[in-house]
């Protein structure tokens, strides 16, 4: 993904798959042949899962997309009532997008964006946009904000310049799916099991319990749309030896072991994301 580099590293190779859903409620045991129900933990595992996939996959595109260079954006767009209606939601971000395009394409050329939801603990939703000028590297771009709060005409605007920031899905990660650890949480009151991580905001350091906004999100909603010129990061398979060719002399900034047992089966999963730019 650019200047970040993702390792999935597995001690063993498991390509045998021991179940096969059948519905949102059902599954069949391969091994067996029998039909069984998801117990409720798992059908609510199952989908902390998705999101959390979902949300892998977002950060991949994020930082395949989008360099931290001064043609980027990161607008907000947010509602002054309390929308809830999800088709609402889309068709006033696709009337925008149109409007946005039309004006600035021919002004600065070829657009290409991402936008992400984000729900409130109220139950509204706010757009994350991200927004890349193509034929404008190498340039800052600027764009007026009462003209795009023009445009948007539901809510407060906010603009944010994307230059420097050399982990923009992090960076939106900290919005989007994390809940900010404040002085006065008593971490001893939490459910067990939260991982705290550290990321640095608009300048400043903060801390932010990961996945502490998932439950905000309805299952089945699509969480993010994006352009055509939005791409998905390349993946390889080597062993692991050969990582170094691509990453050389670099540590990883951040690390991730999971164990994995199951009867007389076990795995080490480690991940490993390395950012050239640090």
């Amino acid at each position: 993904m650019n200047h970040i580099v993702e390792v999935q590293h597995m001690e063993r190779m498991n390509r045998s798959n021991n179940i096969r859903k059948l519905d949102k409620d059902t599954y069949l045991n391969i091994s067996t042949g029998e039909v069984l129900e998801f117990k409720q933990s798992e059908v609510r595992s199952e989908s902390f899962n998705s999101l959390r996939q979902t949300f892998k996959k977002m950060r991949y595109l994020i930082n395949a997309n989008f360099l931290g260079e001064g043609n980027e954006l990161h607008i907000t767009l947010t509602y002054h009532k309390n929308m809830t209606d999800r088709k609402v939601l889309y068709t006033d971000f696709d009337k925008f997008m149109k409007k946005f395009r039309y004006k600035y394409g021919k002004e600065y050329g070829s657009i290409d964006y991402m936008t992400i939801v984000e729900p409130q603990e109220r139950g509204a939703w706010h757009h994350h946009l991200l927004i890349r000028f193509n034929d404008c590297v190498g340039q800052s771009i600027y764009v007026p904000p009462n003209a795009v709060a023009e445009m948007w005409g539901h809510g407060f605007i906010k603009i944010k310049s994307l230059r420097g920031v050399d982990n923009i899905g992090a960076y939106l990660s900290a919005y989007l799916a994390d809940v900010e650890l404040k002085e006065d949480t008593d971490i001893q009151k939490l459910d067990g099991g939260i991982e705290v991580k550290t990321i640095e905001v608009d300048g400043q350091k903060k801390k932010f319990i990961k996945g502490g906004r998932l439950h905000y999100y309805p299952s089945g909603m699509n969480l993010y749309r994006k352009s055509k010129g939005i791409v998905m990061p390349e993946r390889k398979d080597m062993v692991y030896s050969d990582i170094k060719k691509i990453v050389g002399s670099a540590k990883p900034h951040y690390t991730k072991t999971i164990v994995v047992e199951q009867d007389d089966f076990k795995n080490v999963i480690t991940y490993e994301q390395y950012n050239t730019k640090r």
